[in-house]
């Protein structure tokens, strides 16, 4: 049960750090590597944006190593990240940014507010004046969209 809490606390706690390193890193010091993810269209597979993921991989993948198969704390804080990375890859790029082929379009009312407060997050191409930096947590007033757009189509 305590590897199962561990798990499930490193996922939330990467939602809110996942958020603050987008506003405050990456639109900040590191926008150097974020920029890429900004240009649209990408004209290649892979962007500086890119090396985000691979840091976080690496991280997960050495607590993974030094956590003695599951005996020591550690290694269920890199099984959090490694899920988070795993969602976020699959939300983000995968529907979001249509990176994956297979999974473009949603009619769930949620995940079409996430893809409609990610569009806001890209109405401006620059560092500044972003808003909407999370994933997974979505504001209210683009759930309220979401449904409203999910009503007009139903009638």
């Amino acid at each position: 049960m305590a590897h199962l809490l561990i798990t499930l606390a490193t996922f939330a706690f990467m939602e809110f750090w996942a958020w603050f390193m987008h506003k405050f890193v990456q639109h900040g010091p590191l926008w150097v590597l974020h920029r890429s993810h900004h240009v649209r269209p990408s004209p290649r597979p892979f962007e500086r944006n890119d090396w985000f993921f691979a840091i976080y991989g690496a991280i997960s993948a050495v607590l993974f190593i030094t956590g003695s198969n599951g005996d020591r704390w550690w290694f269920w804080v890199g099984v959090g990240i490694a899920a988070y990375g795993s969602v976020y890859f699959l939300v983000h790029d995968g529907l979001i940014h249509g990176r994956l082929p297979f999974w473009k379009k949603t009619d769930n009312v949620y995940l079409r507010a996430l893809k409609m407060a990610h569009k806001m997050h890209h109405k401006t191409q620059g560092r500044d004046h972003s808003e909407e930096f999370g994933l997974l947590w979505v504001s209210p007033k683009y759930l309220r969209l979401a449904r409203q757009q999910a009503t007009r189509r139903q009638q």
